[in-house]
Parts: structure tokens; C-alpha cells; sequence
């Protein structure tokens, strides 16, 4: 499958196409061509023909043709996945949170509830990436593409950083806000909001984050 020209949403979305159940494999195989042709394919074998590499992965133990690369829930309804492996985020979350002094174990809460993990997850409302940014939200912090974890995860953690702010580092309510939006905990009177989405969200992302503090 060849894309002359693309937009990243439009590879991120074809790439959910080719991974989605039913499709002949959970792996997607991708190259860019020095004229910029992208490529991509979900067939295994044309990969040593034409030199292309795995771009997503199928999660280990999930048989093949049943991975889905989308998480397609709205923000915090994912919950997360203690077998997940991070460490190949680790680098990038560490820099966002040295860069904006936000706590590596906060970042990787959110993350966990956000999207599992999954850098090209894409919720029902269109939030986008590991840290389900809203493309109106990045917008706010100069962020470019939202499903490469580098550029997600460090507007991700300049978002948490002003909330931080405008809590007076009160991490509950910094991260209602991220949920709901600022002016919501605002009109809350300074409390989380009580909508049910919210209140099942803070309480994810801090005990979890209260288990990475204490190190479980």
C-alpha cells in the first residue's frame, strides 16, 4: 500500500485500518522514501522485498489479527496496564518532567489512565496520543504531531505544569483539570467536578500515581 502524500492523521489512521481486527496482521510495517513516498503495509512478507520496518507492534500473547492500535475511549475510560512495558518512554518522560518540573511518576499516572501507554491512540472525542491531547489544547503549547511521544508527552506535561500553577500545585485538582478542563474545577468552586467521567478519573490517575511515589 503506497500514500504519495499523507497528513499524519491520515498515516495514524490508515495505520489503526491496517491493525484493527480482521486485518492480516496485528504488525504494521512502515517506510518514508527519500522523494517522501510512505509506505505501509500489514503483510509480513513484503517487508524484505521493499526494506520496510515494524512500526507497530502486536502486543505479546494477543493473536495476530485481533490487536487494535486505537484505544477508541474518551480520556480516562481506558484505565491502564501494569504489564505494559514503558521503558521505551522512559527517556522522554524523564526529560518532560525535568523540562517543565512536573514529577516523572505524575506523567506516567496520567499516561497509564490516558491511553495505556499507547502512543497512537485516538479517543471518540479526538484526543490524541499517549497523553490523549485535544488538538485545540496542544495548540495552546506550540505542539506539532501529537502521535510522536516526544512532541505528546512534553505539551502533555506543559499542560499538567500550568495547572499545576493554577492549583497551587494541588495535584488533584490539576488533574480533574486535565480531565475536564480548567474552567471546570473553577466553576466547581475549587473542587473536582462532579460529573461521573471526572470522578472516576482522579481517583485512577492518583492511586496509581501514589503507588509510583511509593515506588509499588
Amino acid at each position: 500500500m503506497f500514500l504519495p502524500t499523507a497528513s499524519a492523521g491520515a498515516v495514524a489512521s490508515l495505520v489503526v485500518s491496517l491493525a484493527w481486527p480482521g486485518a492480516s496482521c496485528a504488525q504494521v510495517f512502515g517506510a518514508v522514501r527519500p522523494s517522501g513516498l510512505v509506505v505501509l503495509t500489514n503483510i509480513p512478507k513484503e517487508t524484505s522485498e521493499t526494506g520496510l520496518k515494524v512500526i507497530v507492534a502486536g502486543p505479546p500473547g494477543v493473536p495476530d489479527g485481533n490487536a487494535a492500535v486505537a484505544s477508541g475511549t474518551a480520556p480516562g475510560e481506558g484505565g491502564g496496564n501494569d504489564d505494559v512495558d514503558t521503558s521505551r518512554f522512559a527517556e522522554i518522560i524523564a526529560e518532560a518532567g525535568r523540562r517543565w518540573n512536573v514529577r516523572p511518576e505524575l506523567l506516567r499516572a496520567v499516561i497509564a489512565v490516558e491511553s495505556k501507554f499507547n502512543p497512537l491512540a485516538v479517543s471518540k472525542r479526538g484526543a490524541r496520543g499517549l497523553m490523549q491531547l485535544m488538538p485545540e489544547t496542544a495548540k495552546r503549547f506550540a505542539a506539532g504531531n501529537l502521535f510522536d511521544p516526544r512532541v505528546n508527552v512534553l505539551a502533555g506535561a506543559q499542560y499538567l505544569r500550568a495547572l499545576l500553577d493554577l492549583f497551587d500545585d494541588n495535584v488533584e485538582l490539576a488533574v480533574a483539570a486535565y480531565n475536564a478542563g480548567e474552567q471546570s474545577v473553577i466553576r466547581a468552586g475549587y473542587r473536582i467536578p462532579t460529573n461521573p467521567e471526572t470522578k472516576a478519573y482522579v481517583p485512577a490517575v492518583m492511586a496509581r500515581y501514589r503507588r509510583l511515589i511509593a515506588g509499588l
